[in-house]
């Protein structure tokens, strides 16, 4: 049940950040452009196609058809805690009723080639933000594409209840969990990180 003040995530609130031209977050084709580079630098670490995805957070499941498109035989499988979302777009985009908090009682024990993150790490509370990340590491076998802007970063869109950390904080947090920086975005655990060469990633 939707607590009150809460943010109805309808379809009002994927049409107005999502699709509306005047107030969308996305230009055309960043989404497709960004999967490309996910799959291209988890197939790098990987040393072969990426085969499954886990996308938390996923709304509509957008990634799901421009994944599709790179890789025709994806196991996609999204979580989002939009009734809307799973109620619209869950059989077609196997997508299914949870949130990041939710991923201990999902079945979902992975690990997977990608699991993406986008949009969601700069609306948790910092326990959250620390429990999510761990439990993401745990699932995780290749890359992980994880979107959060800090407080030196200009934004637009969706404001409500983002949390304005600094890019210190982030880094601690990711490095808490044995989460290591390749760049736009892009992690591997520190177990992976090992076998890669020393500028392959962000040190430090």
């Amino acid at each position: 049940m939707t607590q009150p003040g809460a943010k109805a995530y309808d379809r009002r609130y994927f049409d107005r950040w999502y699709r509306n031209p005047r107030s969308r977050v996305r230009a055309q084709g960043e989404l497709e452009r960004t999967a490309a580079l996910v799959v291209a630098a988890a197939e790098q670490v990987l040393g072969r196609r990426v085969a499954s995805v886990l996308d938390i957070g996923c709304g509509e499941g957008r990634w799901q058809p421009a994944l599709r498109k790179l890789r025709p035989r994806v196991k996609y499988i999204g979580i989002d805690p939009s009734e809307y979302a799973v109620g619209r777009f869950g059989p077609r985009r196997n997508i299914r009723l949870g949130g990041i908090e939710d991923l201990p009682s999902l079945g979902l024990p992975g690990p997977y080639d990608v699991i993406v993150c986008a949009d969601v790490l700069h609306y948790l509370p910092d326990a959250q933000l620390a429990a999510g990340l761990a439990e993401i590491a745990d699932r995780l076998g290749g890359m992980a594409y994880l979107e959060a802007y800090t407080s030196s970063d200009r934004l637009t869109g969706d404001l409500n209840g983002l949390r304005r950390r600094s890019p210190v904080r982030y880094r601690r947090a990711f490095r808490a969990a044995g989460l290591v920086p390749c760049g736009l975005h892009c992690y591997v655990t520190s177990e992976i990180a090992e076998s890669l060469g020393a500028l392959e990633f962000c040190a430090g």
